[in-house]
Parts: C-alpha cells; structure tokens; sequence
C-alpha cells in the first residue's frame, strides 16, 4: 500500500483535510465546503472571549445610541457629541472609582457627596486661597484621596460594613458641602479664573475632542492594566471573590481594600476638578443624587455586587448607557420624573437580560463549541482473517510479556537509554523507570505534573517530554524536571489565541538537534481530546523547537490531530501521523526538498498514533483503534454528529472503537511488512506506541496499565537508536 501523493502546493502549506475520492460529483464538493464554514465555531470562540461578556450591557448601549439618533434628529449632531463627551468623562470618572470598590467586595454611596465636596474645594483654594491652578488640582486630588482613605480605614480597619458605613459618609460629607455652600455660597456661584490651564481643563479639546474626555481614556487604560495585568489588579478581584482564601494566600486584605476607596475618592476629586473648570460654579446641589445613577451605571455594565468580578470597560459602558440615555430624553423634552422611571426601567430589563445571559453563556458556547465537519473515508482495508489482507488480524500479541503490571496507568510512549532502562509516563504526572534483568525494579524517575505522552533522548541522554495542557519538558539524567517551551507564536487571523500549547503530543529530535512535535489539537485539552474526533477539524499543528534559541515556532498549521512524530532515517524529513485521517503526510524539514509536503500511505485500516523507527530502515506504527462502517458513514454526517451530542448524554455518543490493539510494520517506501495484533484488546486495547530496542518491541498504550514487551524474530541484535536519527548521505529519492 504505496501512497506518494505530492502535495500541490510547495512549502509547508496546509494540507487538504480529506481524501478527495474519484468520481466525486460537483455537488458533493460543494456539499463539502459548505460544512467547512465554521459560523458556528466563530459563535463560540467569540463569545468565549473574556470581553465579550458584557454582550448585554453593549447591546443596550448601542440599541440607545441607534434610537436617539432616528428619534432625535439633533442627537447625532458633532456640537451635542462633543458635549455628551465632557458630562460622559466626569460620569464615567465617578462610575470606575465605585467600579474598583465593588469589584473588591465593597460599595461607596458617598460618590455623589465627595464629588460635590471636591468640587467645591477647587474653586475657594483659587479663588478664596488664591492658590495656582496647578497646586489646587494637586490638593484637591488629594483632599479626594484622604476622603476615600477615610472611607477605607473604617471599613478596612474598623470592620464596618460598608454599605453603613458609606451611608453615614454620605451624609458627613454632604453636610460639609452644605456648610461650605452656606458660607462661601457669593465667592462660588459664578468664578472668573484668568489661567490657562483652568480654561484647558474646562473647555480643552485635542483633536477635536474635550480633554477630560481623553483624560477618561487614559483612566481606561490605566484602569484595565491595573486589574488585568498587575499584581495588585489579581490582589483586588481575589479579595471581592473571596477574603477568606485571599487572606489564607498571603495578601494584605486591609490594605486592598483602603487603596480601593482611595481610588476611588481620587477618581471622584478628579472629576469634580473637571466639573468645576466646565462649568466654573459650585453649589450644594451638586452630586445630589449621583450616587444613584453611578450605581445604576455600574450594575448596568455588569459589575457584580458580590464582588470578585468586573473591568473598568463594564464601568464606563454603564456610564455612556446612562448619560446618553438621559441626554436623549433631554432633547426629547422629557421631565425629570419620567427620565427616573426610564432609568429604572431600562437598569430592571438589562440587569435581568445580563444575569441570565451570564448563567447561559457558558451552556451556549458548550452546545455550540464542538462543530463537525464532513469527512470522506475510501472503504477500510479487509482485516478480517484468511481475507489475505496486508492487515489480517492474528495473535502475535497475546503472548506479550507483561512488565509492570497494576504499576502504571496510561503509559502513552515508551522509551530505553543507552542502558537499557525503560521508561513511560503514568496519568499521575510520574515518569517511571523500570531496570534490572527483567525489568523487575520499578522507580519515579521524575514527578512531572500533566500527562506525559511522548518521550524521547537527546544527544546529551536528557529526556525531552511533551506533557498534555503544560507543554514540551525536559528532564535531566538526574530526574531534574525544567521547562522548555509552553508556548508558540500566535496565528493572528483567529479568534482563539493559539500561542499557548495545549495538548503537546509526540516528539523526536533531528540531527541538527531541533525538537519537532505535534500538538494534537488547540481547541481541546487532555480530558476531552476524543471530541476533536467527533469535530473532524483541522485543529492541530507541526511545531520545532530549537534549543540553539530557545525558541518555538509553528512549521505547518491545519493539520487534523497530528499524532505520531518520526524523524526518517534519512534526517531530512519527518512522519506525521494524522489520526482521524488515518494517513500518515511525510514533511521535509531540510535538504534539497525542504518545504514539501506528501502524504507518505493513506487509508489505513485504524486510527494512528505513535511512530518510530526500526533497525531495518523501515518504521513501526501504532494504531489506537480500528474503523467501523458506523463510524466512517459518521464522519459523512455532521448534522447527525451534531444532533448526537446535543439530544443524547456522552457516555452514549458513538465514538470511533478504541477496543483492538495493533502494531504495523512498513517499509521506507510505504509498503506494510508485518502486523501484530491484539484482538479485543484482552492485554493492550490501545495501543498508543511501541519502541524497538535491542531484538524486543515494547508496548504501550493510553489506556493500558503496563508495558508489553514481544521478542522480534529475525532481528538479531540491532539496535535502534532512541535519541535521533544520524543523517544519510544518499540522495533522497522523491517519488
């Protein structure tokens, strides 16, 4: 079963992810790019995305946006934007500072009353201190800050509740302002401040837009930095999640939680300095009531009030909601108390909207995150016996010796040193040494995490390992476990962000020392890889390693589980192993033929896994399951497929048969040698590698709990070396 069917296209393109058959109509084609299209797919990867969550909120704002703009003809007008920009900055401003509180687990009622305050201060430090503009702002922003402190250290410190605690601060705030109005009410009503910057601060525009608009952008940034990529942003949301665990992990509870109402005070003296330089008067009804609209504003966004959750984004989408909402109903000549209710209305139906979209966010994106798609199979190779077939079942496995038996769980790969010692991953996250004259003495050679798959040595006997969901490993000769690469460059036409590595699988080492190995899929991870089978998508990839740098980088992408790796015996060229496709693509990563890409057999009779090579030039494989008619006429139909897992509970979905084990032999040219079988599985039912070493052939399998070993006839005492091939220098006949 000869297969050197080059790829059209040269380089390390993507390779076609079916078997085109002959006689195939124009229908069928066409039937077969429609299932390709994955609408689906970008349905689930866009709403997995983490900004995507205030699907609601976003929506709502927009739907205001569009209402006002046909129902108001000057709502959409440049003049009444750039004026919705400044009163939306100085909301917004207010509305992240709760933002932050609430995210931490607290609430500040007293908002309104510190931005009225604050308010107030800037215009008597210049007009009654005759302070400079530039010291005023400084010392309001700090006034700001000490009030939010006080905020802060009583919850913090003090114990108190916060919503209390707020309420009483509103009040001790607001009479303050109330006091300061009474007194200073002549000096404060109307301000003429002959400065510059006071003017930039009120009226400023950069490129045409106000600048306490662009000051809001960069509280935005600075804000989302803050909570996403910073220390204290992780210490933030783990206290609101919960103070108990965040305390048990070391942080400093109080201290989060004063910086918040800091924060947040700052934020509201912030937007208060930017109040008074627009408007250039202060009175005590100033922040009346706001504390209820950057209430509402927030909520609307989504922030939780249980805490724990949150972005500053959601603040300000709640804030723009609100402000142009009620600038809307403004030019619509609609009162005060119908633009209350409207408030009520709209935060009772969204609030309500956004609580059952995030309790079904997740249920939506799992029914529609496995997409399958269509894929044709020639008729499966006759492996019945006396059929005569190159694949005719026998027994040659039966008779297995059995090392370790009850010692291991799930040895996906098997590898020996240079002495002859046997090594294999355990689901535990182990990697076992088995030595001795009969592999008697069992040992934990590394405690690695994950699931160890494939396995291989280096020139320098360190055992590189691909761990599924951590990446490529390697262990030192004394058991010493390190890091080599966890992540690849990142494909920027997809939503998914595939720089991490997922589900690494198998690896072999080339002469020049580089690490190739597949990622066997990017969209599932170790607990349920077996879906991208019932997707049939091309979700996988060929990566290298280069140890010279440090470095990874993706060689060919598409590819449909990449499985097995083997480096050829004439070190120019590697085997992929693509499992659901049951064919193995042969790519040359160097020589006179670097780039291209064939399909090396084709239709095999089960599913692939590991290959390697054997001491006769010629290269074993691993099939982990065989194909059934059910199963094939399956992959012909993907609604089918897709009904199956949306009506039926998994553990009765039809799966591909995983319950026969079998080893085939080819030679270099692609034709099959030998087969060892283990029919029904009764010692190894899935085989998912074998390692020839020494005139014996060791077994082992995903699923098995121990090793198999079988003595090869006719093999003498050839030796396969485990490390990497040596490169041939015959030219390299391409077919």
């Amino acid at each position: 079963m000869t297969a050197s069917v080059t790829s059209r296209r040269p380089g390390p393109r993507r390779p076609p992810e079916r078997n085109v058959l002959e006689n195939e109509t124009l229908g069928t084609r066409l039937h077969y790019l429609r299932r390709k299209i994955a609408l689906q797919q970008v349905f689930a990867e866009l709403f997995e995305k983490r900004w995507m969550e205030p699907a609601i909120p976003l929506t709502l704002l927009v739907g205001v946006v569009v209402f006002f703009s046909v129902a108001t003809p000057g709502f959409a007008t440049p003049e009444n934007l750039l004026s919705s920009a400044a009163e939306l900055a100085e909301l917004s401003l207010v509305c992240i500072g709760m933002a932050v509180v609430m995210i931490s687990g607290g609430i500040d009622l007293s908002v309104g009353s510190m931005f009225g305050l604050c308010n107030i201060l800037m215009i008597l430090l210049i007009t009654l201190g005759g302070v400079p503009v530039p010291l005023a702002l400084l010392l309001t922003l700090f006034a700001g800050a000490i009030l939010g402190g006080v905020n802060g250290g009583i919850v913090a410190y003090l114990k108190a509740r916060p919503f209390l605690t707020t309420l009483v601060t509103l009040i001790v705030f607001r009479g303050v302002l109330n006091l300061l109005d009474l007194n200073f009410s002549a000096q404060t009503a109307t301000v003429f401040v002959l400065d510059p910057m006071w003017e930039w601060l009120g009226t400023g525009k950069v490129a045409g837009i106000p600048f306490s608009f662009v000051t809001l952008v960069v509280v935005l940034l600075i804000g989302h930095v803050l909570l996403s990529r910073s220390r204290i942003g992780w210490h933030i949301t783990a206290v609101g999640a919960s103070r108990r665990a965040a305390r048990h992990a070391g942080i400093k509870v109080e201290r989060v939680l004063l910086l918040c109402y800091v924060i947040s005070g700052a934020l509201c003296a912030l937007a208060g300095i930017f109040y008074a330089a627009r408007l250039s008067s202060a009175s005590a009804r100033v922040g009346e009531g706001l504390e209820l609209n950057v209430l509402t504003a927030v909520i609307l966004g989504g922030i939780s009030l249980s805490g724990g959750k949150g972005t500053v984004w959601r603040a300000f989408i709640g804030a723009a909601t609100i402000s142009l909402l009620g600038k809307g109903l403004l030019l619509m000549n609609v009162g005060g108390e119908v633009l209350q209710t409207a408030l009520a209305a709209v935060l009772i139906v969204a609030v309500g909207l956004d609580i059952k979209w995030g309790k079904n966010r997740g249920k939506a994106i799992q029914k529609t995150y496995v997409n399958p798609t269509l894929l044709r199979y020639r008729p499966a190779p006759d492996v019945r016996r006396g059929s005569g077939s190159a694949y005719e079942v026998n027994d040659r496995l039966l008779g297995a010796e059995a090392i370790g038996v009850g010692e291991v769980e799930g040895p996906e790969d098997v590898v020996l040193d240079s002495q002859g010692r046997l090594y294999c991953g355990t689901r535990q996250g182990w990697i076992l040494r088995f030595s001795g004259r009969d592999f008697e003495h069992k040992e934990i050679f590394a405690r690695i995490g994950g699931h160890p798959l494939g396995l291989g040595f280096d020139a320098e006997e360190n055992l590189v390992v691909c761990v599924g969901g951590m990446g490529l490993y390697a262990v030192s000769p004394d058991g010493t476990p390190r890091k080599l690469s966890d992540e690849t460059n990142r494909d920027w036409t997809r939503l998914r962000d595939d720089s991490r590595l997922r589900l690494a699988d198998d690896l072999d080492i080339t002469p020049d020392g580089k690490i190739y190995f597949s990622e066997a899929t990017t969209r599932f991870g170790m607990a349920d890889w077996i879906l991208d089978g019932i997707e049939g998508r091309p979700n996988g990839r060929l990566l290298c390693y280069d140890p010279a740098t440090g470095t990874t980088r993706t060689v060919i992408r598409d590819l449909v589980f990449p499985n097995g790796i083997c480096s050829c015996h004439d070190g120019e060229s590697l085997l992929i192993a693509q499992t659901w496709l049951c064919r193995i693509l042969r790519y040359y990563h160097s020589g006179p033929n670097k780039g291209r890409l064939e399909i090396f057999m084709d239709n095999f009779p089960g599913y692939l896994d590991n290959i390697n090579r054997s001491s006769d030039g010629g290269y074993w494989i691993a099939l982990n399951g065989m194909r059934s008619p059910a199963y094939d006429l399956a992959m012909r139909m993907p609604s089918f497929r897709r009904r199956m897992m949306k009506r039926i509970p998994r553990d009765e979905w039809l799966y591909p048969s995983m319950n026969h084990g079998c080893v085939v032999k080819v030679s270099e040219a692609g034709d099959v040698l030998d087969t060892y079988w283990d029919p029904g599985g009764e010692a190894h039912a899935t085989i998912t590698s074998m390692r020839e070493h020494d005139g014996y052939l060791y077994i082992g399998g995903l699923e098995n709990n121990r090793v198999g070993r079988i003595k090869l006839s006719g093999s003498g005492a050839a030796q396969v070396d485990n490390r990497r091939p040596q490169s041939s220098a015959r030219p390299v006949s391409v077919n």
